[in-house]
């Protein structure tokens, strides 16, 4: 099942990570190229330094020069994440491009590659939610709420895996078909944000 390995790379691309815990280490994807998983891997990397980018950003005592620095890399993250989600669609439409699309096929809300966005963002959830239960100093009060959280989050999980492989089974099937729109961010675009493109004159 899909969500099954693609929640397999997730896991390892965090805990990946977590050997150095560094927002400037290199990704070192241990996937060829030409495999599924090394897109995975590759939206989860982003995806994990990211979500450490927010930590960082959120220190009270952060220097502003170098949270404008920081900013700016979030900002380009965010960039790369919608690049990545577009390639794992890229993946998915060829992948499928060959199947007979019935009459009554309807279209999902979200494609599959948006849907592994958000199983990869939960997966972080995860891991993170299970570092505060076992946080050796923090009191029991604390650990038995982020149990509690990490319930819910255990049983999104299972829900969302089930729901990703149902789109995907129905897209195989021709009962649901894909139309991926691009992201057209504008704020990023010097010929669509008036305070940038105002400043070229």
């Amino acid at each position: 099942m899909f969500s099954k390995l693609a929640y397999s790379v997730f896991e390892k691309s965090i805990q990946d990570y977590h050997q150095f815990d560094n927002v400037d280490q290199p990704i070192s994807n241990p996937f060829p190229k030409d495999q599924f998983e090394h897109l995975l891997y590759h939206k989860n990397w982003i995806d994990t330094v990211q979500w450490h980018f927010e930590d960082i950003i959120r220190d009270p005592q952060i220097d502003p020069v170098a949270a404008l620095t920081l900013k700016r890399r979030i900002d380009a993250s965010n960039q790369e994440r919608t690049d990545m989600v577009e390639y794992i669609d890229s993946y998915f439409l060829q992948k499928y491009s060959h199947v007979n699309v019935k009459p009554a096929a309807k279209i999902n809300s979200e494609s599959p590659a948006w849907a592994f966005d958000r199983l990869s963002i939960l997966a972080l959830k995860i891991y993170h939610m299970q570092e505060e239960v076992n946080r050796p100093e923090a009191s029991q009060e604390h650990k038995d709420k982020c149990q509690a959280k990490l319930n819910v989050l255990l049983e999104q999980r299972t829900d969302l895996s089930t729901a990703i492989d149902d789109l995907i089974h129905d897209i195989e099937s021709g009962d649901k078909f894909m139309k991926v729109y691009k992201q057209m961010k504008m704020y990023n675009d010097d010929e669509l944000n008036p305070v940038l493109y105002q400043n070229k004159k």
